[in-house]
C-alpha cells in the first residue's frame, strides 16, 4: 500500500512529462499511419514497447531514490548529526545541499538550545526540591516543640503557632506533590480505604486552619471503602479543606459537610464534600482546574495561586478518581469524588499497573 501511493504521488509530480509523452506518442502513431500504413500495427507495438521501457525503468530508479532519501531524511531529523547530514547529502540531488546544510545548521542550534534549557530545568527542580526537603526540618522542630513545651506556652500562641505550621506544611506538600506529578515514575499505594474515617483524619491534619477560621465541621452517609493511595487522598482532601478556609463566608459561621453514599445505579462510591463559603461565578466555574487560574473571588486569609485545585484534579486522574465541581456564588461549593467500586489485593502499584486500574474503572 505505501509503494503504490508512493508510485501514485510520483505519477502525479511528474503528470505534466507524462501527458508530453503521451501526446508526443500519439503524434508519432499518425505519422507512422501517415507514412506506413502497411507497418503501422507492428510501428505502433514497437512504439508502445519503448515507451514503456522508457516510462518503468526511471520510475523504479526515481523511486528507489525516493525511499534512499526518506530514510536518510528521517535519520537526519531524529539526530541531525555531520555523519547523516552527509549520508543526506549523497542521497539528494546537488541543487538541494544548500538547504540541507542551513537545516543541519539550524537543528543543531536549537537542539543545544533545547539542552540547555532542560538543564537549567532539572537544576531547577532540583534545587526548589531540596529546599522543600531542608524546610521540612525546622517544621519538625516546630512540632517538636509545640508537643512538648505546650503548657510554657499561652493557648493563644499555641494555636496561633499550630496554624503557621499547617500553613507552612500544606503549601510544601504542594510543592512536593506538583514535583511528584511531573515524576516519569510514580509509586502509588493502593489499599481499601474507609472514607468518611479517612475525611476525619483529613480534617484533624488541618484542624488549626478550621479552628482559626472558627469552621463547623459535620459528617453524614456511611463509612464506604474503596480502594486508592491514602497519601494521594490525603492530599486532594487536604486541598480541598484549605480552599474552603480561603473561600469562608464572612456573614456567616463558615461550615463544611462531608457526606459518603454508595450510588448503585453508577457503581461508584460518592464523596460529596460542601461549603458555605463565597462560592465561584458561573463565569470562573469552567476553568477552576487550570493551572494558575485564580478567578475573581479573592480570600481574606491569604492569597490564591490557582494550584491547589489544578493539583487535584491530577492526582484525582492518577488515582481514577472522578471529579465534579458544582457552585453558586455566595452559595457554597460543591466537590464530588466519585471512587469505582473495585476489589483488588493490597499491593503496590507501579505506572502500568495504575493505568490497567483506570482503564478497568472505564469499562
Amino acid at each position: 500500500m505505501k509503494k503504490l501511493h508512493t508510485l501514485l504521488t510520483y505519477i502525479s509530480s511528474n503528470r505534466v512529462w507524462l501527458i508530453t509523452l503521451v501526446c508526443l506518442d500519439l503524434f508519432f502513431v499518425f505519422l507512422a499511419w501517415v507514412a506506413y500504413p502497411g507497418d503501422f500495427l507492428n510501428l505502433v507495438g514497437l512504439m508502445i514497447f519503448v515507451s514503456f521501457v522508457a516510462l518503468v525503468i526511471p520510475f523504479a530508479c526515481a523511486i528507489h531514490r525516493r525511499s534512499k532519501i526518506d530514510t536518510a531524511f528521517r535519520r537526519f531529523l531524529l539526530e541531525p548529526d555531520d555523519t547523516n547530514e552527509y549520508l543526506l547529502c549523497e542521497s539528494t540531488p546537488a541543487s538541494m545541499h544548500t538547504y540541507i546544510h542551513e537545516l543541519a545548521h539550524h537543528l543543531r542550534t536549537q537542539l543545544e538550545y533545547v539542552n540547555e534549557q532542560q538543564l537549567k530545568i532539572t537544576d531547577y527542580e532540583s534545587y526548589i526540591e531540596n529546599w522543600v526537603h531542608e524546610i521540612k526540618k525546622p517544621l519538625s522542630l516546630m512540632t517538636l516543640l509545640l508537643d512538648n513545651r505546650k503548657d510554657e506556652m499561652s493557648p493563644l500562641v499555641h494555636t496561633r503557632m499550630l496554624y503557621v505550621r499547617d500553613h507552612t506544611r500544606q503549601n510544601v506538600e504542594q510543592i512536593l506533590y506538583f514535583s511528584r506529578l511531573g515524576a516519569v515514575h510514580k509509586d502509588y499505594y493502593f489499599e481499601p480505604l474507609p472514607i468518611l474515617e479517612t475525611c476525619k483524619e483529613a480534617v484533624k491534619d488541618n484542624l488549626s486552619l478550621l479552628e482559626e477560621a472558627h469552621f463547623s465541621v459535620t459528617y453524614s452517609g456511611n463509612n464506604c471503602t474503596a480502594i486508592s493511595d491514602k497519601k494521594g487522598f490525603m492530599f486532594i482532601l487536604g486541598q480541598i479543606i484549605s480552599n474552603s478556609v480561603k473561600y469562608a463566608a464572612h456573614d456567616a459561621t463558615p461550615a463544611i459537610h462531608f457526606s459518603v453514599s454508595d450510588n448503585k445505579e453508577i457503581g461508584q462510591i460518592v464523596l460529596s464534600i460542601c461549603d458555605n463559603g463565597t462560592g465561584i461565578p458561573a463565569s470562573d466555574l469552567p476553568f477552576v482546574f487550570d493551572k494558575g487560574f485564580t478567578g475573581d473571588v479573592g480570600s481574606y486569609l491569604s492569597r490564591s495561586t490557582g494550584m491547589g485545585l489544578y493539583l487535584v484534579q491530577k492526582m484525582a486522574k492518577d488515582l481514577a478518581i472522578d471529579l465534579q465541581i458544582t457552585s453558586q456564588l455566595s452559595c457554597g461549593t460543591t466537590i464530588i469524588l466519585m471512587f469505582p467500586k473495585v476489589q483488588y489485593p493490597v499491593r503496590r502499584f507501579d505506572d502500568a499497573t495504575a493505568d490497567s486500574y483506570a482503564n478497568t474503572k472505564e469499562k
